[in-house]
């Protein structure tokens, strides 16, 4: 099995019709276009339906993810779904898209690594790939997260969006796929990114329904330091342990949390920006499915093509953070 590569063999992307410009937050909190996309880098976010749940949008963007790769669901032997946004606690979100599909072959489960979910996701994928385990992975990012916001809060309403990402993952021809990678937790930060109830610890209740206690929490500055330190440490070493350099690599995917952070990576690895692919702009932070999406979208635009190097860089609540190196 040592000579099997694990690669993409299709990705797929879907974001929600509705668009909530800062102009439109202006009207909710007490906020500017000026001091959001200053601070931020964002414009714009896109916000599901009502009726839209994290499976429904997570289903469209698999779809085309199979699609692209000429893959049929019943194919499928494994689809794991990165999400801090489930439609239940019980069942995962990731039973309810094999349903969707019709991937009666595939074991299916969830995984909340938060915004590096859809790293994490992709490491397992191909372990089991290597491994002879699975032929071919779904790994998907997806996530409704106006749903668990707080309109009220200034802070954090402004950063958020909808939209889900998927790639097929399965064996590729030597020369390609996935070359190195690092994964990383540290749980002493916790409370650095939060939704604090729902859970064991703190059941839903009326109290926790009326103090907000069920939508996302998070230290900004506090996470700002943190998340500049661990993505550019672990997007360096992955770098390092695939054999290549930073100026190899045809483009970085970060996740896209906010535009300084990306900016000051770059920076600190001396990778020019236009090797940095960007769309928070058009999107806002939509968690673990940023990286996904903007893989998609970078390959639909032609600016990744088969046999580039690229990389993945993500940092999120747990505290979560790693990088991947892959010949796409």
């Amino acid at each position: 099995m040592d000579n099997i590569s694990a690669g993409i063999l299709g990705t797929g992307s879907y974001l929600p019709e509705k668009i909530l410009t800062n102009r439109d937050l202006e009207k909710i909190v007490e906020t500017s276009d000026e001091w959001i996309l200053t601070r931020t880098g964002i414009r714009e976010r896109r916000i599901c339906e009502k009726d839209q749940a994290t499976s429904d949008i997570a289903t469209i963007a698999a779809k085309r993810a199979l699609e692209d790769a000429n893959v049929k669901p019943e194919e499928i032997d494994c689809i794991i779904l990165a999400t801090i946004t489930p439609d239940t606690l019980c069942p995962s979100t990731a039973c309810y898209v094999q349903k969707n599909l019709g991937a009666i072959n595939a074991a299916a489960f969830d995984i909340n690594a938060a915004c590096s979910g859809f790293i994490f996701g992709a490491t397992i994928a191909k372990s089991m790939i290597i491994a002879g385990t699975a032929k071919k992975v779904l790994v998907i990012g997806t996530e409704t997260l106006s749903k668990f916001t707080n309109w009220q809060d200034r802070t954090t309403c402004i950063l958020f969006g909808d939209g889900a990402g998927a790639a097929v993952i399965g064996e590729v021809e030597p020369g390609r796929g996935f070359l190195a990678e690092e994964i990383k937790s540290d749980g002493s930060f916790t409370e650095l990114i939060i939704i604090q109830a729902g859970g064991s610890r703190l059941p839903a209740s009326p109290e926790t329904v009326s103090n907000g206690k069920h939508t996302v929490a998070m230290r900004g500055n506090e996470v700002f330091k943190v998340a500049v330190k661990c993505m550019t440490d672990s997007l360096k070493n992955a770098i390092n342990k695939s054999g290549y350099s930073t100026q190899d690599i045809k483009y970085v995917i970060p996740h896209q949390a906010n535009i300084r952070i990306i900016e000051a990576i770059a920076k600190r690895l001396d990778i020019p920006m236009e090797r940095v692919y960007v769309n928070i702009d058009k999107y806002g932070n939509t968690s673990a499915a940023t990286i996904p999406i903007a893989l998609d979208e970078a390959v639909k635009e032609g600016k990744i093509k088969k046999g580039d190097l690229i990389a993945f860089v993500a940092f999120g609540g747990g505290l979560t953070w790693g990088a991947s190196v892959l010949i796409y």
